[in-house]
């Protein structure tokens, strides 16, 4: 199920669609969930909800699995992620007694998880701590969300399975089977891709037809295994079948080994079935054969073209490139920029973008040259960097998510490659133009604090409507910034502005607002480290207000402006 596109209206006959969101597949897992049945284990259960209007709202919920304190669930979540919006997610674990998948009263709470789209987007794995009613932990029970981005990859695949002649787990009566499916992941784990329905009391079941996305089954890789285990220093893919007990206890049936590939050929020619092996009866009995044979009775391969990406020609897009007025990427940047290339020399300044798909192979960077050229990220003067900012949004995806700390520590490099001169005669201010809440703010508060001890400052403005309220956090204006690991900032070099307060000011005002902190943050630097006024500094003298002429270490400034490109 897709949430979140009744938010984006229709754009006018004639005009180019709105920005779209990107599409994501999200798989849970939980671990050591409360035991709330007295004579078997846990029947859970997730609800995802999503808010909308302050009101949360279920979007979809998973299957049950029977019996299981650590369950792994088939269902994947599809959602629209909006990388300018914060998407604010709720996981619900419920011990179910009703219907499967249907909730009801008599449900039992086993915890809850809150976060958003974008932090799970830009973790790709995020396994937190579920919790009780008055934010008591639920034990030691945690649930895992992974994220997956499927827009570029537009195919889903319909299967259809059958078994026959399986072998009998039962006593009294026949084997109740069902199938699932595993992928390979690059690191070798295996991850869950279906899990077939169970089939009472049948040794030649016919399960259900699903549907899965190419990207969910193999990484549009059709090479890629289903499920893997070393041999002979290859990949043996392999799915598995089992006989299932109420008890949780399945009974291993069998597995066989295949790809998508092979799935394609050998359905092509009428050969898809494969033998499903138990390893153990294959070594104990010697004329084992197989404990019954699987058969693909149907595959069908669709393509779904409602994904799209976001279009900066649109007018409703913070990059649109109006030809009558500049957007607020271009008024912040000219505003901020012609006051900083006065200290600059040369007039060069690099110009980064990050949260984009970036061609040849469109693999989102958070580290990108907007000239395209990696060997010199440097633009002439102001106006080549508003220039490569134009002529690189018609190449890229808009995408995300927003991080920060790459591009900090890419410029804290350089800033401590000049600290090691033993003079420090440059001195480096970043400047960040976001229209979104930075994701990674952990990974960014460690990042300015490391920076914080070299010749480097640190401007943020915020375009857009977004919540920046997190963004404050950085600015060390009501405390000393700290990391993660506690570690306090030497002195604060970040300065945060929300463009849209400043949306009507003059370029002259919003300059000084968002250059205020700098001059100050220079000066401790400087006399930090102890280094006293360079007599050459003429430049600096002469182009920079009086007040601050001959202050220590006041150099042409190597200004770094970075523009993100979500």
């Amino acid at each position: 199920m897709s949430a979140g596109s009744e938010r984006r209206a229709a754009a006018p006959p004639g005009m180019v669609p709105a920005p779209r969101a990107s599409k994501v597949e999200l798989r849970l897992s939980c671990r050591h969930l409360l035991d709330r049945d007295p004579l078997t284990k846990s029947d859970p259960s997730v609800v995802l909800l999503l808010q909308s209007q302050s009101q949360w709202v279920q979007v979809d919920r998973t299957e049950v699995v029977r019996s299981s304190l650590h369950p792994v669930f088939s269902k994947v979540f599809t959602l629209d992620y909006y990388f300018e919006e914060v998407q604010k997610l709720r996981f619900e674990v419920y011990d179910t007694h009703g219907p499967s998948s249907l909730g009801c009263q008599d449900d039992d709470f086993l915890g809850g998880m809150e976060c958003t789209l974008g932090q799970i987007v830009a973790q790709k794995k995020m396994t937190r701590a579920l919790l009780l009613k008055f934010g008591r932990n639920a034990g030691k029970s945690t649930i895992t969300v992974i994220a997956e981005d499927i827009s570029g990859n537009n195919g889903y695949v319909e299967l259809s399975f059958r078994a026959r002649k399986l072998d009998d787990k039962d006593l009294f009566s026949k084997s109740d089977p069902f199938l699932e499916l595993y992928r390979v992941n690059d690191d070798q784990s295996e991850q869950l891709v279906y899990r077939t329905e169970v089939v009472k009391n049948n040794l030649s079941p016919v399960w259900e037809p699903f549907k899965v996305s190419l990207s969910n089954l193999c990484s549009c890789e059709e090479t890629r295994p289903l499920k893997g285990q070393r041999a002979e220093g290859a990949w043996a893919p392999q799915c598995l079948v089992w006989d299932y007990d109420s008890r949780g206890k399945h009974d291993f049936i069998g597995e066989f080994s295949t790809t998508f590939e092979e799935m394609q050929k050998a359905f092509g020619e009428d050969q898809a079935q494969w033998d499903c092996v138990n390893a153990k009866y294959k070594q104990k009995k010697r004329h084992y054969k197989n404990s019954g044979v699987v058969i693909l009775a149907d595959l069908k391969v669709a393509i779904d073209f409602t994904a799209s990406n976001g279009d900066p020609r649109n007018s409703c897009s913070l990059h649109y490139i109006n030809p009558f007025q500049p957007n607020e990427y271009l008024q912040a940047l000219v505003a901020v920029g012609e006051i900083c290339q006065d200290y600059d020399s040369d007039k060069r300044f690099s110009a980064l973008g990050f949260g984009a798909r970036i061609p040849p192979k469109y693999e989102v960077s958070h580290d990108f040259a907007i000239n395209f050229n990696p060997e010199d990220d440097e633009c002439e003067g102001i106006q080549g960097v508003v220039e490569a900012y134009q002529n690189c949004l018609p190449r890229v995806q808009l995408y995300g998510p927003t991080n920060v700390a790459p591009i900090i520590s890419k410029v804290a490099r350089m800033a401590a490659a000049e600290e090691h001169t033993g003079e420090a005669s440059q001195y480096y201010i970043l400047l960040v133009l976001t229209d979104g809440v930075v994701t990674d703010m952990a990974d960014t508060r460690e990042a300015i604090v490391r920076a914080s001890h070299l010749p480097m400052s640190i401007i943020i403005v915020g375009v857009g409507n977004a919540d920046f309220t997190d963004m404050q956090t950085l600015d060390g204006d009501d405390g000393i910034l700290r990391s993660p690991r506690g570690e306090p900032a030497l002195r604060d070099i970040v300065q945060f502005v929300p463009f849209r307060e400043l949306k009507s000011a003059s370029p002259a005002a919003l300059a000084k607002c968002v250059l205020a902190e700098v001059p100050r943050q220079l000066v401790e630097y400087y006399s930090h480290k102890e280094l006293p006024p360079r007599g050459d500094s003429t430049h600096a003298r002469e182009a920079g207000p009086p007040e601050r002429a001959g202050q220590p270490g006041v150099r042409p400034v190597s200004v770094s402006s970075t523009l993100e490109v979500p």
